[in-house]
């Protein structure tokens, strides 16, 4: 007597399991321009890598003979695959059976994505598309839903939290996300979301309505361009397969776990490449704003530049790039954002954007252009003091190497925030810094005497000219106050030249992260 009945019930679950909700379902999901979530996953992973945990998870149901009549798979596909040839952990809702909202068997398989991560310290991945908890759970067909997780039961948000903490997590929303899976997406080191097909959302539409009175469509309640801004999203994809590049673009800058160093990659880019341009970027009026994304690029190696956040807080520059074939983290300002003043959002997207490097050992490269914490009535009631102070917490409670390049303005509180424990400081001759800005220094020290003048604002320019010709840019280096200062050229070839001592600066620093309590 063989086993044969039983292995074909595995197999008509598996191909059951791979119709997911079946073929109109599927259709009605493609016909809104998304896919399924397998073929989000086979577009992610290296081909024919993906090995699914629990391909036959789901609900069974049989005819008075025992016979299996129909099979309902779990609702969270997941499994191992390769990404450019390193294992990582992928999951996600399969849209087409019940929008997603977590079936029994689907719940758990969620939930142990993260587990899985931790247990084999793997690079974490979920596509996102789906909603919460349903009431219709009683009422529908198939196994009950269960009241509640046993009493005894961890804590649904324990591993999410200790998985952020030991492998790269990036979630990928794809379709409308609400409730939990909405928890998920900003529980991660990067997410993004494709803009005409994404919304997020802590609740829905007919939620909304029916608590508040509010009548607003998912789009205007969590579209692209109102999670974009306020910085639950990193970036907007144009479409799923712009999402999926940018997910495997992310992931190669990191290590594969906190116990690990990031790979290094062959670029082909000199590392001693001297750019004629850097010599004229800065501009000699120091109120005219240049361009840092293109200085940044003539910096690092060629076309490396992985920019996060762009839309939020957009004084505050932050990405991940190669300089030499060395994974780095850059940080910047943007001068044509208030003059690339940190701001209450600005100051929060550092604070996740340092913590991100620290927690993986990513060297920082800072191009500071810093002219303070942003002023004035709206800057006040956003708070920005606080977060601003959680980010210098944030800067200093960090271990990871820093180089810090003083390319023009280094003012006041918020200055501190670009420049690491133990930093090395090199400064262009644009270079200044001081406790104030000098048009607002200004401002505060000779106000009684401008207002006095005949002339208030002839007075004022005078007194700004006569202060900022008593400025030498070559102080700060002579004091040795900073390690040195250096050619804009030069820029590249000592970022390199520092990126190939740190070996045994970064050695030690292989393993989770600990940090005291932040304002």
């Amino acid at each position: 007597m063989s086993w044969q009945e039983e292995v074909d019930g595995i197999r008509a679950r598996r191909e059951r399991a791979a119709e997911h909700g079946g073929k109109q379902a599927v259709e009605r999901q493609r016909a809104k321009g998304r896919g399924t979530v397998r073929e989000r996953i086979e577009a992610l992973a290296d081909s024919g890598s993906f090995q699914e945990e629990g391909p036959i998870a789901g609900h069974s149901d049989f005819d008075g003979d025992g016979q299996l009549v129909e099979f309902t798979p779990a609702n969270y596909v997941l499994g191992i695959a390769r990404v450019d040839d390193r294992p990582v952990v992928v999951g996600g809702e399969d849209f087409t059976l019940k929008g997603g909202s977590p079936s029994p068997a689907g719940l758990r398989k969620s939930i142990w994505s993260e587990d899985l991560a931790l247990r084999y310290r793997l690079p974490l991945v979920r596509f996102l598309e789906g909603g919460g908890g349903s009431v219709t759970g009683a009422r529908s067909k198939g196994a009950p839903r269960p009241m509640g997780d046993p009493a005894g039961a961890q804590h649904r948000f324990v591993s999410i939290a200790r998985v952020m903490g030991a492998v790269p997590v990036v979630s990928a929303a794809m379709g409308p996300v609400a409730g939990f899976p909405a928890a998920r997406l900003v529980a991660s080191h990067f997410s993004v979301m494709t803009r005409d097909t994404a919304q997020i959302l802590v609740g829905g539409p007919a939620l909304v309505e029916r608590a508040l009175g509010e009548k607003k469509t998912k789009e205007e309640l969590g579209g692209a361009d109102v999670h974009l801004k306020n910085g639950v999203v990193d970036n907007v994809a144009a479409d799923e397969a712009d999402a999926v590049a940018q997910v495997r673009r992310f992931l190669s800058y990191l290590p594969t776990n906190v116990w690990e160093l990031a790979p290094r990659a062959e670029t082909g880019d000199a590392p001693d490449r001297r750019e004629e341009a850097l010599l004229g970027i800065i501009p000699r009026d120091r109120r005219r704003i240049f361009d840092v994304r293109k200085m940044i690029g003539l910096v690092v190696d060629t076309g490396s530049f992985f920019e996060i956040g762009s839309a939020s807080g957009r004084g505050q520059v932050t990405g991940l790039a190669r300089v030499d074939g060395h994974s780095v983290g850059i940080l910047g300002n943007d001068s044509r954002f208030y003059a690339g003043a940190m701001t209450d959002d600005g100051a929060r997207k550092v604070r996740r954007f340092v913590d991100l490097c620290d927690t993986f050992h990513l060297p920082i490269v800072s191009f500071v252009d810093e002219p303070g914490f942003m002023i004035g009535s709206e800057a006040e009631r956003a708070g920005t003091i606080r977060y601003g102070a959680q980010t210098l917490f944030a800067v200093v409670q960090s271990t990871v190497p820093w180089i810090s390049i003083h390319v023009r303005k280094a003012f006041g509180v918020a200055a501190a925030a670009h420049f690491g424990p133990n930093g090395r400081v090199l400064a262009w001759p644009s270079a200044e810094r001081g406790a104030l800005p000098l048009e607002g220094g200004v401002a505060v020290a000779f106000h009684r005497e401008i207002a006095e003048a005949e002339d208030p604002q002839a007075r004022r320019d005078e007194l700004e000219r006569e202060l900022a010709s008593r400025r030498r840019p070559h102080a700060a280096a002579e004091a040795f106050a900073i390690h040195d200062m250096i050619d804009p050229r030069d820029t590249r070839p000592e970022i390199a030249r520092w990126l190939s001592l740190l070996g045994p600066q970064l050695e030690p620093q292989r393993g989770p992260r600990q940090y005291t309590v932040r304002p």
